[in-house]
């Protein structure tokens, strides 16, 4: 059949362009260049500057061999070449590979060797990791020395500084934006719980519409102050050094996340908006009234933003920090989805409900976002949605732009996270007649007893509200009767005592008798660096703690 629409309207140079974050940057130099993009102490540096410095740096990087199907490894914390590195790395046609700060020497050379890097940018606070994994690679890799002024501690492993290669560049070079949108812009390793982490790969087009889709769903508008709480190394910090490149934003860079630091700089910094896992929210709603001072009413909050996502949040968490005067929005996503894809958006007929209410609501992770293409809970097998019906459990299945392009040299394990055309998350939810999502457990967290499914998440959501605790985590543990129970973690907040018996009454007031815990253990959460606790490790602990409720 004759389409008049494919004649003669094809694409060229004039009306198709790849989407590219890169274009953001572009824009933000060009038409706001005194603007300021980064803070870091008493250091500001402007977007035209940054642009300069980053378009010098892609042409060093250019002279040293660096261009398409390469991949650039960063191990940094939240300083401004952290943030940079997002923009000189791709100016290369090269990949960003941002390493977890956190990791051992073996599982960092061990991304350093899957990802085949060829240029390691790395801060004197991780030399000793650095030196030990590079030890244990049979090749030469690039070492670049960042020095950070704001940290005078480990020392020096690479062939140069920074400044060095730096200074090697050319600030007229021509750098190339992506031939392709679907070419790959970063690879970031999800942490392995078991065997090897495995590499996500993101496009240039992901990446793009990732930046736009946060700004729109957190109507951030222009020149937002945005504060590092969310490492970078993580999904590439959602995304956000891409958004605040589209909205021309503050990146008030913050190298440690310690209370003292994150309340310092909402009051000298006017800070807008900022990124964090509950935990660290958790954190900042405990700290001690003195450095809280100024920002602990509703009426002075600074109309600070806060999103928060890595875990599901404790509605006791959300009111705290709501009650603080911060607004808080919860989305839900996965390293495999550019981080945020699903959020809790709120509905104005909801403000007319009791505080508790509106926490509970906002905890849920919610709906699509929007760029975010499609998301169902479905029957894991048969991929068949499950009512809406807030009770009918299933697994939460994505698709859409702002899915990852695969797993790095693993098709086997790309093509199961695909099977039937959409992306397997894991998560296991419920769908509320509204259309709105909410996770009920990773499925490998669900605890059956005695043939019950009992949610962890709600056992701690439980726990959260307790005046005594300040953090808690629930996993699955061996029964002799009933297959497994419930077993509790947790922390309780300085100055208070709390026994095991205690804990377990209080869940037999607020929860259904089989979701009681039967074990209670105290004592710090092990967590990864973005917040997440480290449920394998305590399930390990569960199993030799002695049993009953114990301390």
């Amino acid at each position: 059949m004759n389409n008049i629409y494919q004649q003669g309207l094809d694409k060229n140079p004039a009306n198709f362009t790849p989407l590219t974050p890169l274009s953001f940057f572009e824009r933000a130099a060009s038409l706001y260049p005194d603007a300021t993009a980064t803070v870091h102490g008493d250091l500001q540096r402007s977007w035209g500057d940054m642009y300069r410095r980053c378009v010098t740096m892609a042409s060093a990087l250019t002279q040293r061999g660096i261009g398409a199907g390469d991949t650039v490894a960063v191990m940094l914390p939240n300083i401004p070449e952290m943030f940079e590195a997002h923009f000189f790395v791709p100016m290369t046609g090269a990949v960003l590979n941002a390493i977890n700060t956190r990791l051992d020497a073996a599982t960092v050379a061990f991304i350093l060797e899957h990802a085949e890097a060829q240029v390691l940018f790395t801060d004197r606070e991780f030399s000793e990791v650095v030196k030990a994994a590079l030890n244990l690679i049979d090749r030469d890799i690039l070492v670049i020395d960042v020095e950070d002024p704001l940290f005078d501690s480990g020392e020096l492993v690479g062939s140069m500084t920074f400044d060095d290669l730096l200074a090697a560049g050319d600030p007229d070079f021509e750098w190339p934006m992506p031939a392709d949108e679907w070419d790959a812009i970063s690879l970031n390793y999800t942490s392995g719980t078991t065997g090897n982490p495995k590499g996500v790969v993101f496009h240039h087009r992901g990446a793009y519409l990732n930046a736009t889709n946060n700004a729109l769903t957190w109507e951030m508008g222009m020149h937002p102050r945005y504060l590092w709480t969310l490492p970078m190394f993580h999904c590439n910090g959602w995304c956000f050094p891409w958004t605040l490149a589209a909205t021309v934003g503050t990146t008030i860079c913050l190298r440690h996340v310690r209370e003292q630091a994150v309340f310092d700089a909402f009051r000298q910094h006017g800070v807008t908006h900022f990124c964090g896992a509950p935990v660290v929210l958790n954190t900042l709603l405990n700290a001690p009234d003195n450095i809280r001072h100024g920002i602990n009413q509703p009426a002075t909050n600074y109309n600070i933003k806060v999103m928060t996502a890595g875990a599901a949040p404790p509605a006791a968490v959300i009111q705290g920090m709501e009650t603080l005067g911060f607004e808080v929005i919860h989305v839900y996503g996965l390293t495999e989805t550019y981080g945020p894809l699903i959020v809790s958006a709120w509905r104005e007929d909801w403000n007319s409900l009791p505080v508790e209410e509106q926490a509970a609501l906002k905890a849920r992770q919610g709906i699509i976002s929007i760029l975010g293409g499609s998301v169902m809970v479905a029957d894991p097998e048969s991929l068949v949605p499950v009512p809406w019906d807030g009770v009918s459990q299933g697994e939460i299945f994505m698709r859409g732009n702002i899915v990852m392009k695969g797993y790095l040299k693993n098709p086997g394990t790309t093509e199961e996270a695909f099977l039937g055309g959409w992306f397997h998350s894991g998560d296991l939810a419920v769908c509320h007649p509204d259309g709105y999502i909410q996770i009920k457990d990773r499925s490998k967290d669900i605890i059956i007893s005695g043939g019950e499914n009992i949610s962890s998440i709600e056992i701690e959501d439980t726990l959260f509200r307790h005046p005594k605790i300040l953090e808690a985590a629930v996993v699955a543990r061996a029964d002799e009767k009933w297959g497994e129970h419930p077993c509790a973690f947790v922390t309780i907040k300085p100055g208070e005592s709390l026994t095991a018996t205690e804990v377990i009454e209080y869940c037999r007031e607020h929860l259904a008798r089989f979701k009681v815990p039967k074990t209670v253990i105290f004592g710090p959460l092990v967590k990864t660096s973005t917040g997440k606790v480290q449920k394998y490790l305590l399930r390990v602990e569960a199993e030799r703690a002695d049993s009953g409720a114990s301390q």
